[in-house]
């Protein structure tokens, strides 16, 4: 392939569209297994975690003040607090740590 910008965004096309086309084409009924229905239940969870859990850890100075604010937040969730104290906490601990680190 040369460095034809176009063909690229063709092909990035083509791919994008067949993957939201088939699913439509070739699943016509209800899914009735259960395992499958529970696969596809979480995988927008999943795909979030994926994608937010190496930032938590990454996007501050010090990797292990991401690491603590982490865990201060599975903690807090886990006791039933809820989005904003968890986030106020989180960003506290960051603040904290990063104080006293850097």
């Amino acid at each position: 392939m040369g460095n034809n910008i176009y063909l690229y965004i063709f092909v990035m096309w083509v791919v994008t569209y067949i993957i939201r086309v088939l699913p439509l084409t070739l699943i016509r009924g209800q899914i009735q297994n259960r395992f499958l229905r529970s696969f596809l239940y979480y995988v927008p969870y999943v795909t979030l975690a994926v994608m937010t859990f190496p930032a938590i850890v990454t996007a501050t100075q010090v990797p292990l003040a991401g690491a603590l604010a982490l865990c201060a937040g599975v903690v807090l969730a886990w006791l039933g607090a809820g989005l904003f104290p968890v986030s106020a906490v989180c960003c506290a601990v960051v603040f904290a740590v990063e104080l006293f680190l850097v």
